[in-house]
């Protein structure tokens, strides 16, 4: 399970990998304000090719969908429309991240939103053994297998960056 004895850090997602016996590290950092992931990547010496962000659209259909890409690359909205069958899809405003997801910009993760989004992880993530994502919080990161992410969010791999 997780390598960390620090209950402080512990969040809705960690507790949701563990409940599904998912193995997988926790990475904590210093950081009080949202910083951008190619720059978190950089400060934790960590590959900004394996670490991927989160973000959130909103569908034609008033659906919302969740998208895990890598963090230098940008999400292609005709292939994310096209992954989960809507005819467009567009970002959600900054200031409804809360609102959607109860999480925040910069602690933003698939894992443990207020309700769970069709999510698609981009296929580059099957490259890797392990990828890393936000732990729920800022400061705090999850590294795990990218099949155990899609198992436990119910997701599926696609090409959605452009």
């Amino acid at each position: 399970m997780a390598k960390s004895k620090d209950k402080d850090i512990k969040t809705n997602a960690m507790r949701i990998l563990e409940k599904n016996n998912i193995e997988f590290e926790i990475n904590t950092y210093e950081c009080d304000e949202f910083i951008d992931g190619i720059s978190v990547a950089e400060h934790n010496g960590q590959d900004p090719e394996q670490s991927y962000k989160t973000l959130v659209t909103e569908g034609k259909s008033r659906e919302y969908y969740v998208f895990v890409i890598p963090v230098a690359e940008e999400l292609d909205l005709k292939k994310a429309a096209k992954a989960v069958g809507e005819k467009s899809v567009e970002m959600i405003h900054v200031k409804d991240i809360n609102k959607i997801t109860g999480y925040i910009r910069g602690g933003c993760t698939p894992l443990g939103m207020k309700k769970q989004y069709v999510t698609v992880v981009d296929k580059s993530a099957e490259s890797w053994d392990k990828i890393i994502i936000s732990g729920g919080r800022i400061g705090s990161q999850i590294i795990l297998a990218p099949d155990d992410l899609v198992k436990v969010v119910r997701g599926k791999f696609d090409d959605i960056i452009k």
